[in-house]
């Protein structure tokens, strides 16, 4: 029997933003080399600016009207409490796409993309590319954050296929993601291909490891090869810091980052700014209430540790998509130019075995709904208008 679903109101009681503030008041600063900026990690300077605003100046209750804006819902699927966005579209009719968001990220990354997805045109686009949006918050984090449950990649998508046809009745659907997102959809693409009528994504989950690397070497690589290779050299000794401790001791860091509203902020801080196309201003590109508000669904919810399970069961488990297999559902590609890497078209055909569209884009990073909704919404509409 498909699970009910119950409308969802978010309403954080006075006192956990009472004890947040008291928190950031009482932070106890890290000591940093002198003009250290970003070079080690979060800039001091930057995050003690940002914990002022939180503390003083951010309006949570405003923000918290501004999500409930979105229509939620929650549902029971496999024990696990499941909760979604479900926009309906505007237009004759309207085609049913799963957006999946991935970390550090949440639905709220979602707020600027959907009204360009559900009434396109009200943007000057056609109403005959309308979509119904379900995105689903990740099992584990914020309002789909069951304590003690953890859950990898491969169960996440199943949970997605149950929530799309058996709970909204969506036989038939459409999926876009980045991220976890990106690995989710993948999976559920590759699992169920008679329910996914198109996969888009906006980040690659091809294989980044030493192996690709010993392969090039036999191999005279072409350009766009050898930019990848460069790309990927540099992430495994520079930035993968953040991968091996979420993926091998998240519980440690979890006392950490569930305690500090300032640490919470600097660990995800620090990836906005490393993987965004900010051009040096990350408050005027993103807006720091958009920033904050994304950090507030990990501190209200007190799922941050929860978040990083995914981490660990990749990094004890198998790739999520078995080598050799071949996803047959038509896929599209959106490379944004400061995505943290970006695999040649070489490399992801093996995997995506009918590849219809692959646009590199003029502007954007790992973010892309949050950082260029417009353009990503006009990619996703391109893609999907051939297979409705």
């Amino acid at each position: 029997m498909p699970s009910e679903t119950r409308p969802f109101s978010l309403h954080v009681e006075q006192a956990v933003l009472d004890d947040l503030r008291h928190r950031l008041a009482r932070t106890r600063w890290p000591d940093e080399p002198v003009d250290a900026g970003w070079s080690y990690g979060t800039d001091l300077r930057y995050v003690k600016q940002f914990a002022t605003y939180w503390r003083d100046e951010y309006d949570w209750r405003r923000h918290e009207t501004a999500v409930n804006a979105l229509r939620q819902f929650t549902t029971d699927i496999g024990g696990a409490t499941v909760h979604f966005v479900h926009e309906p579209g505007s237009g004759p009719n309207p085609f049913p796409l799963l957006l999946v968001h991935g970390w550090p990220g949440s639905v709220w990354e979602f707020n600027r993309l959907i009204p360009l997805l559900t009434d396109p045109a009200r943007s000057g686009g056609d109403a005959d590319d309308a979509f119904s949006v379900v995105a689903p918050s990740l099992p584990g984090y914020a309002f789909s954050h069951d304590p003690g449950q953890r859950y990898p990649v491969e169960r996440i998508a199943t949970m997605f296929s149950t929530l799309m046809a058996d709970v909204l009745g969506y036989r038939r659907f459409g999926t876009q993601g980045g991220d976890w997102g990106a690995f989710v959809t993948s999976v559920l693409a590759f699992q169920h291909p008679e329910s996914v009528t198109g996969l888009h994504l906006n980040l690659l989950p091809v294989r980044r490891d030493p192996a690709v690397l010993e392969k090039a070497k036999s191999e005279p690589p072409d350009s766009d090869t050898r930019r990848y290779l460069d790309q990927l050299n540099h992430f495994l000794a520079e930035e993968t810091g953040y991968q091996w401790i979420q993926g091998t001791k998240p519980q440690t860091l979890a006392f950490g980052l569930n305690d500090s509203p300032a640490g919470l902020a600097a660990w995800i801080l620090e990836k906005f700014h490393a993987w965004s196309d900010h051009q040096g201003d990350l408050d005027s590109y993103f807006g720091r209430d958009v920033l904050l508000t994304n950090i507030m669904l990990y501190w209200i919810t007190g799922a941050v540790g929860a978040s990083f399970w995914p981490y660990y069961a990749r990094r004890h488990g198998p790739w999520p998509i078995p080598d050799n297999a071949s996803i047959r559902v038509p896929m599209g590609y959106a490379e944004f130019p400061k995505e943290i890497l970006t695999p040649p078209r070489s490399l992801a055909e093996p995997m995506f075995s009918d590849i219809r569209r692959w646009t590199r884009m003029e502007r954007g990073g790992h973010f892309a709904a949050l950082e260029q909704p417009a353009l990503l919404a006009r990619e996703i509409r391109e893609f999907f208008r051939p297979l409705r």
